[in-house]
């Protein structure tokens, strides 16, 4: 029994890692160090993906900075090389467009309207008025006596075509 005792001793004694239980006897083994070891390696593999999460944080907040601060400074100088700029350079003179012109080209957007609808309402009237403002009562005639076979009831076309009929013959 002594050398039992002598035994056990030994083996508890070789190792302070942990105890393996063989029967009712339990001694240090290799099955605790590998589960301390696989512990370690698990704790590890944790550890590095919540350091390369925190780094991927670190960097996009960084990014996120640096294209903000950028997007900043290059507002700014635009807005003051701006400011610089237009005081040192005369301002144009806008171009005087006359009303005839302007009276002339609604004309042709009318008559270009009415090729394409010959009984449109908005553009017969707009064309009657463009010509009778520029005193073209002839040419206000035909798009008058249109807008009257069109809507007999209006006595306002009936009017207007009266009028332009009296402009007509004051000419003549």
């Amino acid at each position: 029994m002594v050398s039992n005792f002598k035994w056990r001793r030994a083996i508890v004694l070789r190792s302070n890692l942990g105890n393996l239980e063989i029967g009712a006897l339990r001694v240090p083994g290799k099955q605790r160090r590998q589960e301390l070891a696989m512990e370690s390696t698990q704790k590890k593999s944790s550890d590095s993906r919540v350091n390369r999460s925190d780094r991927t944080k670190q960097i996009f907040a960084l990014v996120s900075m640096v294209s903000f601060g950028g997007s900043a400074i290059f507002g700014i100088f635009s807005l003051f090389s701006s400011g610089l700029s237009s005081q040192h350079q005369q301002k144009p003179t806008p171009v005087a467009v006359s009303q005839e012109s302007l009276l002339a080209a609604q004309e042709r957007g009318y008559e270009t309207v009415l090729q394409r609808e010959p009984q449109n309402h908005t553009a017969l009237e707009g064309l009657a008025n463009v010509r009778l403002q520029m005193n073209n009562g002839k040419g206000a005639i035909e798009p008058l006596e249109k807008l009257v076979k069109l809507y007999p009831d209006r006595a306002d076309y009936k009017e207007l075509l009266g009028q332009a009929r009296h402009t007509r013959e004051e000419k003549k």
